[in-house]
């Protein structure tokens, strides 16, 4: 399994169009992606516009896929559309070593 965290920020004034960029990128990894076990946003208690998006993958391959869908695409426009600042991105990957679901 491969993880991968995602941490940026809304830009202020944005949180409806953030909420709603979210909202249809997440549906769609939902009907599409076998792949993508666990795909969960997050957002700060303190800070509502520090967001933090939590991804498992079956494995590499589905994680690429998931970087080539048209549906990532679309999401990645509210970048440049100034919804989310891309001077925040912060993206790290990670191998599994133990866990416990339940």
């Amino acid at each position: 399994m491969i993880t991968v965290t995602a941490e940026f920020r809304i830009n202020e004034g944005k949180d409806a169009e953030a909420v709603a960029a979210i909202e249809k990128l997440v549906a769609a990894v939902s009907a599409n992606e076998p792949g993508a076990l666990m795909y969960t946003w997050h957002r700060g208690l303190k800070d509502a516009a520090q967001v933090l998006v939590y991804e498992v993958y079956r494995d590499d391959e589905a994680r690429q896929a998931h970087r080539d869908t048209p549906h990532l695409a679309e999401f990645q426009k509210a970048f440049a559309g100034g919804v989310f600042d891309p001077s925040t991105v912060k993206i790290a990957r990670y191998e599994r070593i133990a866990a416990i679901e339940r």
